[in-house]
């Protein structure tokens, strides 16, 4: 189901949409009141979201969704606006899935690229299961499972730096994590995101607005410092090169993905070692296992998020396979171990 005011680019969506055999398209409809009167006869699979709509706009009308009849959401938001970036983040939070740029029209350079992501985006989430929201944004915390694998941790050296990463539902968790953690945190946090490169100064941007710490888009040959987090830029590798100062790259994707979370880690592993923390959060493939085995063999505390809480349990997944992850949390509990990571003796 398309959910679009415009009619040009409601028009240009039902076109890209019908050039894929594997899409078809049940509902287009011009309003948030509109969608939630149609989803329930039309019952689609996947939903392709606009911010700007009259009346309830995206962000509202994505957070009945979820709380009525969830369904997998994808923004279709305008990567230039303040405003749209800032509403598609909190859009993603109520538990939309994913963010893509409006479409361009047929005769631009960028078109095909453009249709390509939107429908390999619609395809992809319309196989995510979603949940219920039943209170947006304020999702109680759950107790950890007590069968989880927890690797024994005593003491040791406290960790200097914090490596995270995520795909698929990230833009939540990570607001959810990093919200739980002071503004006084005592070491630096090196974040990638898998996120279009148009969306990342908005990302961090918001993230910055919703969580204590201070958050900001990494440059090159800055050194990290405690209580704030670094997020790799747009289609850019990010690295802690040699000395501790982040390196950012245009090398090749690693994965089929750049910016990568294997290559973060394994530069972590490279130059922090033992004084590390990774964290694998909640997202589709296996970008991130490999590097956080690398952590872990270097002798740093390793966490994967538990398949409870993820919204795709894939990358968490394939850390746990390769058992590169030391422990298997949900969401809720990672602060806390972090927390507990950084205080000086106390039993890890």
């Amino acid at each position: 189901m398309l959910v679009e005011d415009s009619l040009v680019v409601r028009q240009l969506l039902a076109h890209i949409v019908s050039r894929d055999p594997r899409l078809a398209l049940v509902a287009a409809v011009t309003s948030g009141e509109e969608a939630l009167r149609e989803i329930h006869r039309v019952q689609p699979d996947v939903i392709s979201m606009d911010i700007r709509l009259p009346g309830i706009d995206g962000l509202e009308t994505t957070r009945r969704i979820m709380a009525e009849r969830p369904t997998p959401i994808v923004v279709i938001a305008d990567a230039v606006e303040d405003s749209s970036l800032k509403i598609s983040m909190n859009a993603l939070r109520a538990g939309a899935l994913s963010v893509v740029e409006k479409p361009v029209g047929t005769g631009h350079r960028a078109y095909a690229a453009v249709a390509d992501e939107i429908c390999t985006q619609l395809r992809i989430m319309s196989e995510v299961p979603v949940i219920r929201r039943r209170a947006i944004g304020a999702e109680r915390e759950r107790p950890a499972p007590p069968d989880l694998p927890v690797r024994p941790e005593g003491l040791g050296a406290l960790p200097s730096l914090v490596a995270i990463a995520a795909s698929t539902g990230g833009p939540p968790a990570f607001a959810r994590l990093l919200g739980a953690l002071p503004a006084d945190f005592p070491a630096p946090i090196l974040l990638v995101q898998h996120m279009g490169a148009a969306f990342m100064d908005g990302f961090a941007a918001w993230l910055n607005g919703v969580v204590p710490p201070t958050v900001a888009i990494a440059e090159d040959g800055a050194r990290p410092l405690p209580g704030h987090v670094y997020v790799a830029p747009g289609d850019r590798h990010l690295e802690l090169g040699p000395g501790g100062l982040i390196a950012l790259s245009d090398g090749a994707p690693v994965g089929s993905q750049r910016p990568s979370a294997t290559t973060l880690f394994r530069s972590v592993a490279r130059h922090v070692g033992p004084r590390a923390l990774g964290i694998l959060l909640t997202g589709m493939g296996e970008d991130g296992a490999a590097g956080l085995l690398d952590m872990r063999l270097s002798g740093a505390l390793t966490i994967a998020e538990h398949e409870s809480s993820a919204v795709v349990y894939g990358m968490p997944a394939a850390a746990v396979r390769l058992k590169a992850a030391g422990s298997v949390l949900p969401l809720d509990m990672i602060a806390p171990r972090l927390l507990r990571a950084v205080q000086p003796g106390v039993f890890r």
